[in-house]
This record gives structure tokens, sequence and C-alpha cells, in this order.
């Protein structure tokens, strides 16, 4: 574990995915607006790469590894006891499975246990781990997909797992009402997840995964019940 500093005034998230695409961004994001941060992803350079510049703005934790793996869980949780709390956690890391996606039938299971073991258990497990440092009113965001409400072909071992983690959310707001739990769709976006989804093909008409940004901060920051979102939804409202 790499931490720069061990508590401070400020609110604290904790974003799993961090080192690119989505989490990097609200990460730089959360930095920018004051957030003491713990950030996971699975490249240790490419994390440390992005605590030591976001370290300029606040406070972070860079802890590396996987989220299906219960050691790693564990030591994020230790961070988050240690810095007093959390007053929100995204769960962004997530796993597309192999590419070209194969169509259900042919999906090696194997592969299909490893999405599920990042996608469901891994979000889990974490927030079990949580449980105890994520504070009253702290808001929890799972990231997603229409891939989970929509039937997409060669998307079935992807979107089932956002299936489950639709529902997974759903009942977790219902059992906990002292925190806010948001499921959301960040939409089609500039990743390279989503390259990897589409190889070969060009993707540059997807926004960028900054543009999905403010409909976030506007459920980490604002009084909006739990529930599904689809993030740029949230920013039409309050334009």
């Amino acid at each position: 574990m790499n931490q720069t500093q061990s508590s401070n005034p400020h609110p604290a998230a904790l974003i799993t995915g961090a080192s690119r695409g989505l989490g990097l961004a609200l990460a730089t994001a959360l930095a920018k607006h004051g957030w003491e941060l713990i950030l996971d992803a699975r490249g240790r350079t490419a994390l440390e790469d992005v605590q030591a510049r976001l370290s300029r703005w606040t406070a972070v934790t860079a802890i590396a590894g996987d989220v299906s793996d219960a050691s790693h869980r564990q030591a994020l949780a230790l961070a988050a006891q240690q810095i007093g709390g959390l007053d929100a956690v995204i769960n962004n890391a997530s796993q597309l499975g192999p590419s070209p996606m194969p169509a259900l039938l042919d999906f090696p299971l194997e592969d299909l246990e490893g999405v599920y073991q990042v996608n469901i258990f891994g979000i889990l497990g974490l927030l079990q781990e949580l449980k105890s440092s994520i504070k009253d009113g702290g808001r929890i965001i799972n990231v997603t997909s229409d891939a989970g409400i929509e039937a997409y072909p060669r998307w079935g071992g992807y979107g089932s797992s956002k299936a489950a983690l639709e529902q997974l959310s759903a009942i977790l707001a219902a059992e906990n009402p002292q925190w806010r739990i948001y499921w959301v769709d960040p939409g089609d976006m500039r990743t390279q997840m989503h390259q990897e989804a589409f190889p070969g093909e060009d993707i540059s008409d997807r926004p960028l995964p900054e543009e999905t940004v403010p409909g976030f901060i506007a459920l980490l920051e604002g009084d909006l019940p739990s529930g599904r979102y689809r993030s740029k939804n949230l920013v039409a409202e309050e334009v």
C-alpha cells in the first residue's frame, strides 16, 4: 500500500478501476473537488502514475490489485478504516471477457466465471468488507450498462453479469436505506474496454469518459434517491 496522507477533513471515496477510462476521469474530477481518494487498479505502474498526478490536489492512496482477490479487498477495507471511513464507493472495475466476444453457446465457461468474479463477486465482496466503513448517508455507485437490460447478440457474458449487478444493486438499496445506492449506465464511451468490445472498428465517434462525469458528480454531491440512472440524463436535467 502506498498512502500519501492518513486522513483529512474532506469527503473520501474509493474508486476501483481508476487507472484509465471512466475510473480515471472520475478520480481526476473528485480530486479537483477536494475528495480524499483510495484508488484501485490491476496495473501498479499506471496506478502509481495516477496517484502522483492527482496528489497535487488531494490525498491519494493507491493499492494495486484485482477486486476478485479477497486479500486485495481486505487491503482496500483496511485503507478505508485508516482514513476514517468513506463517503462514497464507486465500483467501476469491470471485465469484458474474451475479445472478440463469443456467442453464449461458444462462451468458454472458465472465461464466463472470470467475468462474474470481477463484475459481481468482486463488487459484493468489496462492499461486504467495507460495510462498517461506509458512513451513514454515503453513496455507493455500481457502474452498469445498457447491455444489462438489452439483449445484444454476443454480449451475453458481460451483459448477463451487468443484469445480475442491476438486481444486486436494487436489493442492496432495499436492504440498506442508510445509504444512497445508485446503479449508473454511463453509455458508450471511447475507452480501451469499448475498443476491445469492437476490435478493429473505429470508435472515435463515442464520447470521452470525461463527458459522463458531471452526471456522477450530481449523484455524489446531490440528494437523489437510490435507483438506476443514465449519467447523460442527469446532465440534461441539470441543464
